[in-house]
């Protein structure tokens, strides 16, 4: 099995949980045992890949910026990548930029993913209900790129994932472990960086930083 062979499953649970107007967005990034896996909430439909048009490999994060600033700081996208990023505006990303950004995204051997695969058209927030449906095909995520870390980002996220009461402001840097197909794996919950947790980015930047240097 490869990563792409979940996708199909994507798609129908976009069906049930995401709008349908909309396309479900999956994942990207270094795919042979990366340095570190990121683990997201859930896409918007800002994301361009999430329209019907779109033609190329639907990765997270295309057409925004905030999270890209957070990958350059912690040293993990080159800076003539990231002024491209900052000069575009959202809808300029096209299919030809996504795979510049995540080619380089692969040169720093790091792997990008949300919890939930489901496409909102806005940020509005989903039950725990939903995120837990989408916990065993992101372990099987997980078994086939086989990270050597992995970051959660937010309260919920890291929760859901570790299966107990995580609050990131009183767990900052702190190792979790988490076993998949008999495999332990290292996770660190750190602060949710884009929409509201904004203001909490540079702790995130610093923590990040950190968890690497280990």
């Amino acid at each position: 099995m490869n990563i792409n062979d979940l996708n199909k499953e994507y798609d129908k649970m976009q069906k049930k949980y995401g709008s349908k107007e909309l396309n479900s967005i999956y994942n990207g990034g270094y795919e042979n045992k990366p340095n570190v896996l990121f683990i997201f909430m859930n896409p918007t439909g800002r994301n361009n890949a999430s329209q019907k048009d779109w033609k190329g490999r639907r990765y997270p994060w295309i057409g925004s910026k905030n999270i890209w600033k957070l990958f350059f700081n912690v040293g993990l996208l080159d800076k003539s990548v990231y002024d491209q990023i900052q000069q575009k505006k959202p809808r300029d990303w096209n299919e030809e930029f996504s795979e510049i950004v995540y080619d380089n995204v692969k040169k720093h051997k790091y792997f990008i993913t949300n919890l939930g695969k489901c496409t909102q058209v806005d940020a509005r927030p989903l039950p725990n209900t939903i995120y837990q449906k989408y916990l065993e095909l992101l372990y099987k995520e997980i078994d086939i790129i086989k990270p050597k870390i992995i970051i959660t980002f937010g309260n919920q996220v890291s929760s859901i994932f570790l299966n107990e009461n995580i609050q990131v402001s009183k767990c900052r840097q702190k190792q979790f472990k988490k076993t998949i197909k008999n495999i332990e794996y290292e996770v660190y919950p750190t602060f949710y960086p884009v929409g509201n947790g904004m203001r909490n980015i540079d702790k995130t930047i610093s923590d990040v930083v950190n968890i690497l240097k280990k």
